[in-house]
């Protein structure tokens, strides 16, 4: 027996399994490990994808948020709207320690609308609107800060003229619908029900917001499609940044030993930590952003920093799809590409882009809003077959643009210097130049969509409304009429600067006298009071003076005129009526002529009798108002403002209104607005990204410029190669947008049942996206000639 025979016999050890999480989580973490531990060059590579991504997840943040901005805005507007009376007559009058008589006194300065309203008191404790403490004092006034700062400024002294009260305070947060509204409350002592008060006993019951259109919701998926998916593929060209340079360090551990799937994984590690990184940027950027949100108007919209809080599960969705996103991407990105030990074969000859399932996806997409057929006016619509075909056809197009930019750049051949270095790189590397405008060309053509579609519901949401602002800029309707008060307004209107012609009546309402049984209809029709001139603009009178009075019956319709002859009997008499109840007596006289209305400025055919003031003292008629039509010089500087600076001093209830010989659905104006906010942002996040992107790629050829210029390159034909390389990809890109844009703008159109108006919408768009690249590549010529400098040749 040997001393090996009398060892214990052991048993030996199971073979280890192998484990199937160990490679993965090792090779992420060994590319985390490169991407935060890889020198500057790692840092900076790392940086610029990190930028890329942050900047599309502050616009993901900030479109998150929306809903909730909405409904923020909509609640404080809710709170500040007064409660709905009592249906009870007896309760509707009724005065009380709570209640509040006000009237609206809106107006507008340079182009900005201005509301608020005169208040009084007509108790000790009165109901308050949100954000004030107290209620105002005559002659005193609370405005929003935005309002004050207008105020303030000695260049509006104008403004200040119109509003002499004293400001006591400042309205709150939640008294405002945004930050820069300008809005206020201003307390008076002569307010009453007859001159146009009414009365307030709570806040916070309005009625409810009608729904949006058919149409509309159209619109709103469109609008929400066309502004995210350029920040998706973004947000995925993003974290393709340093593709080269990544691939040549792949091939340096491939030499060590490391295997395809290995170097995949590693890749995919160096994603995953930038995109994480450009995670925490874009939550950094959008909660730095947010507190100065409330200093950014844009489209006269403006929000609160509290507005700005995206749902929880909108950003836990945005923090684990985007960090997805960029693995996913770059294992796509690295099955193009073949990693040896000894190098990187990148878009090889043998393997061509495949044309017929890039084409296959905007296709599908168009069959499938065929497939959703046409909307009806009242229908409910379904939102999920119009985003996915709208989504796929933009996303096809962006697919499409590659194999369009590497089939036209092989085919150039010759030229200048510039020009032959341009097409030479496209022909090399087309990929990384489709990329950075492939979100251009989504972009421009989703823009072209949305617009068609606007184009063909114009005339559903823009209506013609008869006004004739040439006759007339302005319509006024003021309560005070007592005394001499009518022809008071009239005469300072004339008399304000560039003021050309006032068309002003006393008008009131007038029946025939009688007992009429219970259901009969009482003869009624309107008396006008006017001199001469003014009769003439509402009515075909060829011979006037002062002391005559009028029938004036409607065009063309025989059947109000027969009604209204019951009420303007010649010779006999008309009772006037107010809401106080007041009643007055006065007889038509004999020889009173007829005649035909004649349309006056703001549209309308005014009948009735009309009569001038030697006919009758309009100083006392009961239900009686001035109304007003202003003509204004508009080459004097500010006449409108002046206009509006009477009517306040005349009565500060008065309803002035400019008129307009259009009229936009404020629902349309409201999607309207959003779309030009939103694509606003877009193309400030476009900008930027396509700028980080073209600094990128000039940093990757750093050496190569600095070898061409110590060979005697000059730099200005390196600049216009520049040039030339992001403007070739640009055209086709720009292209691709317009036919794709079309196409699917038609088929929007179709679907709502309009007709396309304007076929040639899209050239304003695509001059904005190539101005854009022209900025882009403007703002990379300093960072170009640095690196142009002897010390790129430098290598460690």
């Amino acid at each position: 027996m040997t001393l090996l025979d009398e060892q214990p016999t052991q048993a030996a050890p199971a073979p280890a399994r192998p484990s199937r999480t160990a490679p993965w989580l090792r090779d992420l973490a060994l590319g985390v490990r490169f991407a935060a531990a890889g020198g500057r060059e790692g840092w900076i590579r790392t940086m610029l994808t990190a930028i890329g991504v942050g900047l599309g997840v502050t616009l993901l943040f900030l479109a998150a948020s929306v809903p909730h901005a909405l409904d923020a805005r909509n609640d404080r507007d809710t709170a500040r709207s007064e409660t709905k009376i009592s249906e009870n007559p007896d309760a509707q009058g009724r005065k009380s320690d709570t209640s509040v008589l006000r009237i609206g006194a809106d107006s507008e300065f340079h182009d900005r609308s201005i509301s608020g309203y005169l208040m009084r008191a007509e108790g000790s404790h009165p109901v308050l609107p949100p954000g004030i403490d107290a209620m105002p004092a005559p002659g005193e006034m609370v405005v929003s800060p935005a309002l004050k700062d207008l105020l303030d400024d000695p260049a509006n002294a104008l403004l200040k003229e119109r509003y002499p009260y004293r400001i006591t305070g400042t309205i709150a947060d939640d008294g405002l619908r945004s930050p820069n509204e300008l809005w206020f409350y201003a307390g008076s002592d002569t307010l009453t029900q007859a001159a146009g008060g009414h009365r307030v006993t709570g806040y916070g019951d309005p009625e409810p917001t009608p729904p949006l259109a058919p149409l509309l919701v159209v619109l709103v998926i469109m609008v929400c499609v066309v502004l995210l998916a350029p920040v998706a593929i973004f947000i995925a060209t993003a974290v393709r940044f340093g593709g080269d340079r990544r691939d040549r360090r792949l091939a340096a551990l491939r030499l060590v030993g490391t295997d395809i799937r290995s170097t995949r994984r590693i890749a995919a590690g160096e994603a995953l930590f930038g995109s994480v990184l450009g995670v925490l940027i874009g939550l950094a950027l959008f909660l730095v952003g947010r507190r100065f949100v409330s200093h950014v108007e844009v489209w006269d919209v403006s929000a609160f920093p509290s507005d700005l809080a995206p749902d929880l599960r909108l950003c836990l969705l945005i923090a684990f799809a985007v960090p997805l996103t960029a693995v996913m991407v770059t294992l796509s990105a690295m099955r193009s590409v073949v990693i040896e030990p000894l190098g990187v074969v990148r878009d090889n000859r043998a393997r061509k882009r495949r044309l017929w399932w890039r084409l296959a996806l905007p296709l599908a997409g168009l069959g499938l809003l065929a497939l959703k057929g046409q909307t009806g006016e009242y229908e409910v619509v379904n939102p999920y077959p119009i985003t996915v075909g709208a989504v796929l056809v933009l996303l096809g197009l962006a697919l499409l643009l590659p194999w369009l930019v590497e089939a036209c750049v092989h085919r150039l051949r010759g030229g200048p210097v510039p020009w032959q270095l341009a097409t030479r790189r496209l022909q090399l590397s087309s990929g990384t130049a489709s990329r950075a405008v492939s979100g251009v060309t989504v972009a421009v053509a989703g823009a072209v969509a949305v617009q068609m579609l606007f184009a063909s519901m114009n005339a559903d949401f823009n209506k013609a409304t008869g006004q004739d602002p040439t006759r007339a800029q302005f319509y006024a309707v003021s309560q005070k009429v007592g005394g001499n008060a009518a022809v008071e307004t009239i005469n300072e209107f004339r008399a304000t600067k560039g003021v050309t012609q006032v068309i002003g009546m006393v008008e009131a309402y007038v029946t025939k006298p009688g007992k009429y049984a219970d259901g009969e209809m009482q003869p009624t029709t309107s008396l006008n009071v006017g001199d001469c001139a003014t009769l003439r603009e509402v009515a075909r009178i060829d011979s006037c003076k002062d002391g005559d009075s009028f029938v004036v019956h409607p065009r063309d319709d025989k059947e109000m005129a027969g009604w209204m002859d019951r009420t303007a009997r010649k010779g006999k008499e008309v009772e006037f009526e107010s809401e106080s109840g007041r009643k007055q007596r006065w007889t038509l006289p004999a020889d009173a002529k007829t005649v035909v209305s004649r349309k006056d400025p703001i549209g309308e055919d005014r009948w009735g009798i009309m009569v001038t003031p030697g006919a009758i003292d309009a100083t006392d008629l009961p239900g009686a108002s001035t109304v007003s039509q202003i003509r204004i010089d508009e080459s004097v500087p500010d006449a409108a403002e002046y206009v509006r600076n009477t009517a306040a001093r005349i009565d500060p209830g008065m309803r002035l209104a400019t008129l307009t010989s259009v009229a936009r659905d404020r629902q349309y104006a409201s999607v309207q607005t959003g779309l030009q906010v939103g694509a606003t942002v877009t193309l400030l996040l476009i900008a930027a990204s396509m700028l980080v992107s073209q600094l990128e790629q000039l940093r990757e050829r750093k050496r190569l410029l600095s070898v061409l210029v110590a060979f005697g390159t000059r730099r200005t034909t390196l600049a216009w190669s520049v040039l030339w390389q992001t403007a070739l990809p640009v055209v086709i890109g720009l292209a691709v947008a317009v036919a794709g844009g079309l196409s699917l703008g038609a088929a929007l159109c179709w679907m709502v049942g309009k007709s396309v108006d304007d076929w040639l919408v899209f050239l304003p768009l695509a001059g904005a996206g190539g101005a854009l690249i022209l900025l882009v590549t403007l703002l990379s010529l300093p960072p170009l000639w640095r690196m142009m400098r002897p010390d790129g040749l430098r290598s460690e």
